[in-house]
This record gives C-alpha cells, structure tokens and sequence, in this order.
C-alpha cells in the first residue's frame, strides 16, 4: 500500500482511524494533493474494532425512520448532559454542521450510513432525549472491492466473530441465538455460514464487513479512488516549521528519514494516548486501570507534536471514554482485553460485585457511567475488586466476556483462568475471594427483585436505554432474571476505557490553538487528538466516531478554505 513519497503535497494527515481518514477524503474531494500517515502496519485504527455507530443528531438520514428529532432538541439534550460551559461552542458547531458533514460524506464518498429507527440516547429521561434517528451505522461493505488493500485493513476483535472471521450484523444476532429453534433463523444462519465458507476458499478472512470494519473499509475505499496517497509504518519525527507556521513533517520510514512539505497544513488525528502509560497517569484518575481496549499505536503521538508546537492540552472532565474491561489470553497465546459494552452487562441473570459480594452500581448503565460507578465504589473501598458473575443459563444465551454464547470458548478460558466455575454460590465466592454471605444475601435480594420485575437497589430495567441492553423477549424486566442454575461464573473486571477525551484545544474548525490563545497556522487536530466536546460525558452510542467523522470534515473544509 506504500505510496511513492512525493517531497510536496497540499495536505498531510497522520494517523488513519475514522477521523484521520475523513480528513484525507475530504481534502482530496476539494481537490488538494493529500498524503495519508499511519504508523501501525493497518489502516483502520480503533474505528476497525469498534461497532461503527455514529452519533450526529438531526441529520437527512433521520428522516428515513421518521424521527422527529430537532437542533433545538439536540442542544437541550447535550446541555443536560454535557452541561458545561468547557466546549460548549464546539458543541453547538457539531450539532450545527454535523448534517452537512454527513451529507456531503454521502454524496462525495463511499461512507454510506443508515439510521437506526430505535437505539435510545443513554439518558432517555433528559430532556431532548431521542430514542431514533440520532444514531447510524456503516452498510454493509463488500471487501473486495478494497483488492490488495483489504489485507491492510484492520481485522475486528476476534471475540466479535465467528468461525476465524465471520462478522455478525446487529441485525443477525437475533437469528444466531433463535438458530434451531426458528426455521426463518437457522436458514439465515446457514446462509450467512455458506456464503462465509465459500469467501474462505479466496481470502484470509470474511468479506461481508459490517459494524465498524465496514466503517473503516468505507473510507479506505474512498480514499482509494480519490488517489489519496498512504504511507503506513511510518512515524513522524517532528514537525517543520517556517516563521511560526507549520510546513510539513519528517518522516521516519523503512528508507530513512524523509521531509515532506504541506502547502496547506498538518492534520493529527492520532487516535490520542490510551496506549502511553505516563500520560495515561497524568491525565487519567488514578483509580483507572492501565488496560485500553483500543487498537495498538496510538501512544499520545500527536499531542506531543502538537505542545512541541505550543499546543494545549486542556482538562476534559474524565478525560476518557470509559468501559468495564476483563483481560484474558487467546488460544495463540497472545494477551487481550475484552470491552464489556452491550453484550452482557445489561442482560437477565448478571450481575456485577464487589469483594464483599455486594452489588455496587446499575448493571444496565451506559459502560461509561458503569465506570463511573466504579470510580465511586473505589473511593468508598480504595482496595476493591470488582466481578461480573452469571449462571449457567445465561451464559449459554448471551455468552460472558470473551466466551460467546452457546459456551464457545469455555473450556479454553477456564483453563487459562479467565473464567471462574463453581457449582454453588459459596464455592465461587471462596474461589474469587469475596464474602460469601454478602454474595448469597445479594443474589437472595436480586432473584426477589427479579421475579417482581423491579430493582430496588439500583432502578436496572427503568428506562428505555436499560431494556435495549437486556432481552425484551424476558418479562416483567428485560434485564434481570434470577441467578439459580449451576454451575456459576465469575470474570473480574476492572476499569478500562475505549478511548482518550484529553486532547489539544482548537478551534471550532480544528486549528490547535497555540499559547497566547491564538491559531498555529498549519496545524489542525480531529478525533481524539481534539479536546472532547462531550466534557467528560457520554451522551449515545458513537459520540466518539460522530464527532471524528464531523470534524474531520470541518478540518479538512477549513484547510480548503471552504
């Protein structure tokens, strides 16, 4: 995929996530010479992991599910949640342009989105909370059509598929888990099986991409045809500068050291610092684990560049984008964190505990406001540990962690110790060392609450966000069932996150803004390289990947001067 290096472009981009790559699209839409830089082996970043929702409200694309969704209802619900005055312009700017963003993607790319007609915003009792529209996802991406280059993009979690590389839609979980016990179910999985087969005889994995692979596929594909070139594990030693403006960079690639001229400007869009251990201490609360569920490479490398130009980097609140992580080992021996985000968390027959076998925040919450909840247990227990535990039922209906439904994977992590099996409540107590009174009163408290279909405890399954998570097809509450079926398990969790929210202060446009308050000519930052807007919330799904896909078009627009 290496381009040949030209010594002049209009435009050079580091870093190839979401944000990073709707950058370069743009910039070679409006007809600049662009260059592309990623220092991993992959293009695709944490976007290839993740399940490629984006969150821009009031869009085109909501009229087709016929959401009644406003600016106006937008801005009241982000001024609930977000609340902050800190970002509060850039907001106000995201729910303004983010419409054009997303259509001009539409009309001038391969990233194709649809809505989605009822996925709730994470706090559906705010005020402007929209339960349709506000949230859209990639089509499906046939991956040949990427040729050579599909071998570059980055493969989803492997947890995430089936058979060593089959993804599964959202839409298509349903028919797995009803597999022999509908007809319409079992044929749509034996057709998604056959064509997956079939794909395997000529390439290395699956070529039905969906989720946030389709995403990061999209746009590797526009970039593509708008002859963007790309240069993949390369890092930028510095930057170049001429009168305080930013020039161009120096390259360090597999030939040497290279330096390369940006008439128009630098972009970072390096995915921020998840993976960079001293940064993650000064800006990360101390109670957070050092674990990341993020792709590897992005280690705080454009922040640096952009303080090495006189950049900022201003406190956001929590500074991250939380999620409860489990850490396991695969079968090839390689060591990996699994985000608890949707899959069983929130469904009947969980449970998350303490090392007093006591429950300690809502189960069914965003992941973000899960941590959160850690965060506060910790405060109150400096010293505790945290368990998501099921029975045997549930496990085999919704999977746990990084075993897939129907058991999948047990065996292997019971084995490496990922996973903890006890046949009474007691014994799996005295395994994970947590109080087994506290556990056998708490799961006494819960199956109570679970048969009267309500949670006295934490309020789990009282709001529209809650009941998405769970199953709706278990009543009086989707998201509880009593723990009563032997054997049970128990995977320790620990506070994690699926991105940083610490990034440089720009302009509403991008522009890194440099110390005496003023624009770095020919510097912008997007994605997680930019200050979050959220400060420190998480409003819906894909509040991460909305916001990359939206200022990586104004960046790219400002630098066209458009």
């Amino acid at each position: 995929m290496n381009s040949q290096l030209d010594t002049d472009y209009d435009v050079i981009v580091l870093g190839a996530g979401a944000a990073g790559m709707t950058a370069a699209c743009v910039a070679a839409a409006q007809g600049l010479k662009t260059l592309l830089v990623e220092k991993t082996a992959y293009i695709g970043g944490t976007t290839s992991y993740s399940g490629g929702m984006c969150w821009v409200p009031n869009s085109h694309k909501s009229q087709e599910v016929s959401s009644d969704d406003t600016l106006a209802k937008a801005g009241s619900y982000l001024q609930a949640v977000a609340g902050s005055e800190t970002g509060a312009d850039r907001r106000a700017y995201f729910l303004e342009r983010g419409p054009e963003a997303i259509r001009y993607l539409d009309a001038n790319s391969e990233v194709k989105l649809t809505p989605l007609a009822f996925y709730p915003d994470y706090y559906p009792q705010a005020p402007g909370a929209s339960t349709s529209g506000r949230v859209m996802e990639p089509l499906a991406f046939d991956a040949r059509e990427l040729g050579a280059d599909f071998k570059r993009l980055r493969p989803p979690l492997p947890e995430f598929t089936l058979f060593g590389g089959m993804m599964i839609a959202r839409a298509d979980l349903v028919h797995f888990r009803k597999v022999f016990k509908s007809v319409p179910a079992t044929l749509r999985v034996a057709w998604l099986t056959l064509r997956y087969f079939i794909q395997r005889l000529s390439h290395h994995r699956g070529t039905r991409l969906v989720l946030g692979n389709a995403l990061a596929a999209r746009l590797l594909r526009s970039l593509q045809k708008r002859d963007v070139a790309i240069q993949l594990e390369t890092t930028v030693h510095e930057l170049l500068f001429d009168n305080a403006r930013v020039t161009g960079v120096k390259l360090k690639t597999k030939d040497g050291m290279k330096t390369i001229h940006a008439r128009r400007g630098v972009i970072l869009a390096t995915g921020g610092f998840p993976h960079n251990p001293d940064m993650r201490r000064d800006y990360l609360p101390a109670q957070a684990s050092p674990y990341s569920a993020t792709a590897p490479g992005s280690t705080g490398d454009g922040l640096k560049l952009g303080q090495s130009a006189g950049g900022a980097v201003p406190e956001d609140g929590n500074n991250a984008y939380w999620a409860p992580v489990s850490r396991f080992v695969r079968e090839d021996g390689t060591p990996a964190v699994y985000p608890h985000t949707v899959t069983d968390r929130g469904k009947p027959g969980f449970m998350a505990i303490n090392d007093k076998g006591e429950r300690f925040t809502n189960e069914s919450n965003s992941y973000h406001d899960f941590v959160q909840g850690m965060f506060l247990a910790y405060r109150n227990r400096p010293s505790i540990t945290s368990y998501l535990i099921c029975d045997s039922r549930s496990l085999w209906e919704y999977g746990l962690g990084a075993v897939k439904p129907r058991n999948i994977g047990l065996r292997h992590h019971l084995k490496t110790g990922y996973v903890t099996a006890a046949d009474s409540l007691d014994e799996l107590a005295s395994k994970i060392g947590v109080d087994p009174q506290g556990l056998t009163d708490t799961v006494a408290v819960y199956n109570r609450d679970s048969l009267a279909g309500v949670d006295t405890q934490f309020g789990r399954g009282s709001n529209a966000y809650h009941a998405y998570t769970g199953d709706p097809n278990h009543q009086p509450n989707p998201c509880m069932r009593p723990l009563e079926t032997a054997p049970y398990y128990a995977v320790q969790i620990y506070p994690g996150d699926l991105g940083t929210a610490a990034g440089l202060n720009t302009t509403k446009d991008g522009q890194v803004i440099g110390r005496h308050g003023k624009p770095i000519e020919g510097l912008y930052a997007c994605g997680n390289d930019m200050a979050g807007i959220m400060t420190g919330s998480y409003p819906g799904p894909g509040i991460t990947l909305g916001p990359a896909l939206v200022f990586g078009y104004l960046t790219a627009m400002h630098i066209a001067g458009k």
